[in-house]
């Protein structure tokens, strides 16, 4: 029985007996696994991977999304929310990373990456400073660019890098597309949020039962650990790494909403400037440490908040315990050798209903920023976003100008995302100077 001097635990650290917590902690990974298993088959297929070397990469992002799901949950000194957190390898930051790994090698990639967490760590005392930078506009803007050029790499996938596919691989690519879609029309709860994984089973099964792709698992067994520098030795350009510095330096933006978010969820009552950065620095230790074995910036999910609210269940220990079971399912490495096999014209539709809902996600941050006909935003939304779309409508624009203004304006992601942020502070401005101040008493 309680009495009065028996503090009652908040919800978000009751602890759950473990007969509930595994099907409650297993709920959470069903829901998350596609993406770190879609995102490396990406990987994959862009940078052409060995089987081998495809099932090695899975292992050690399911490792990197467990141990960072631990760390948001449990917390660590201040690292840490000690919040339901599950950690996710984003899908904006592999898409950068893919581009900067096409554009300038894997090992500058990887160096992208490390100086990308390295920065994110850097800036977390200056974080109310900083965060400001990056309101709504901004954030949906460089959200949208990124969909839209991960689209045309996806396709690639289908295609083939001369751009000319083959009916078949294209046909299979539209059967998966279509699979994924008729399970999430159909399905409901967390098998609907599932669907892009799926999606890929179908993908494979019609693949291997209508001849149009083959599947076989790769070679190897047992337990596999993460190869380190899987790339080689990482190479430093700040100038090539832009894309993913000012990405690292939005997400920012985006993990105050969802830290707040996820404390509303629980019953806590939201802290930011004290949560955000250790939830922040969590990101970041986890993405360096991504960084020395092979993936791109991991980042904290929303999508486990959606189950929390769901199924009522507030206690950090579950996402806890789903973090434990994908470290053992990255140890265990048949499933994943199995699955490096899945045929690159499955990951290619896959990757491109995944891309296509990260540029919807850009639109839907723009509908949260004012784009009224009279304001500042209308104007700073458009010109961004022709500077960020026209390096890929016409890839050869910048082709006469120096290296260093080639990197940046051909970046259509950097030189979006700079133009929001310049003019969202320069027009922002001009419209505070030109408001005609109300007379006092009439303020509404």
């Amino acid at each position: 029985m309680t009495t009065a001097s028996t503090p009652i635990p908040e919800a978000v650290d009751a602890r759950v007996p473990l007969r509930r917590l595994v099907p409650l902690a297993a709920q959470h990974v069903l829901a998350m696994i596609a993406a770190p298993v879609s995102t490396v088959f990406l990987v994959a297929g862009t940078l052409k991977t060995s089987p081998g070397a495809t099932a090695s990469l899975l292992s050690t992002v399911l490792l990197l999304c467990g141990a960072g799901a631990l760390l948001q949950s449990l917390g660590v000194w201040r690292i840490g929310g000690r919040l339901p957190f599950v950690m996710l390898p984003g899908g904006a930051a592999t898409a950068l990373f893919l581009q900067i790994a096409q554009e300038h090698g894997a090992p500058t990639a990887t160096g992208a990456v490390l100086l990308a967490a390295a920065l994110l760590l850097a800036v977390l005392p200056l974080y109310a400073r900083v965060v400001r930078f990056f309101p709504p506009l901004v954030m949906g803007v460089t959200v949208l660019l990124i969909g839209v050029a991960m689209i045309r790499v996806a396709a690639r996938l289908v295609t083939g890098p001369d751009g000319t596919g083959e009916p078949r691989a294209v046909l299979l690519a539209a059967l998966t597309v279509a699979a994924t879609v008729a399970a999430y029309v159909f399905l409901r709860g967390v098998w609907r949020q599932t669907s892009v994984l799926i999606g890929m089973a179908a993908g494979t099964l019609i693949a291997v039962g209508t001849g149009l792709g083959s599947f076989g698992p790769a070679a190897g067994g047992g337990f596999a650990l993460p190869v380190f520098l899987p790339f080689g030795a990482p190479r430093f350009d700040l100038v090539a790494a832009l894309p993913l510095l000012l990405f690292s330096l939005t997400t920012l933006a985006e993990i105050t909403g969802q830290t707040v978010l996820n404390s509303e969820t629980v019953g806590r009552t939201p802290a930011p400037e004290r949560d955000v950065p250790r939830v922040a620095r969590a990101d970041a230790l986890v993405s360096l440490a991504g960084g020395l074995f092979g993936t791109s910036l991991m980042v904290t999910s929303a999508e486990n908040i959606g189950i929390g609210r769901l199924t009522g269940v507030r206690s950090r220990f579950v996402t806890a315990g789903a973090g434990a079971l994908l470290v053992v399912l990255g140890l265990a490495t048949p499933v994943s050798r199995a699955l490096a096999r899945i045929p690159e014209a499955v990951v290619g539709g896959s990757a491109l209903v995944v891309y296509a809902v990260i540029a919807v996600m850009g639109v839907e941050m723009l509908r949260r920023a004012d784009l009224s006909g009279t304001g500042a935003g209308s104007l700073t939304a458009a010109l961004a976003l022709t500077a960020g779309l026209l390096p890929l409508l016409s890839p050869d624009l910048y082709a006469g100008f120096p290296a260093l203004a080639r990197t940046v304006l051909g970046s259509g992601v950097v030189a979006g995302t700079l133009t929001a942020v310049l003019l969202g502070a320069l027009l922002g401005r001009s419209d505070r100077e030109t408001v005609t101040p109300e007379a006092p008493g009439h303020a509404g």
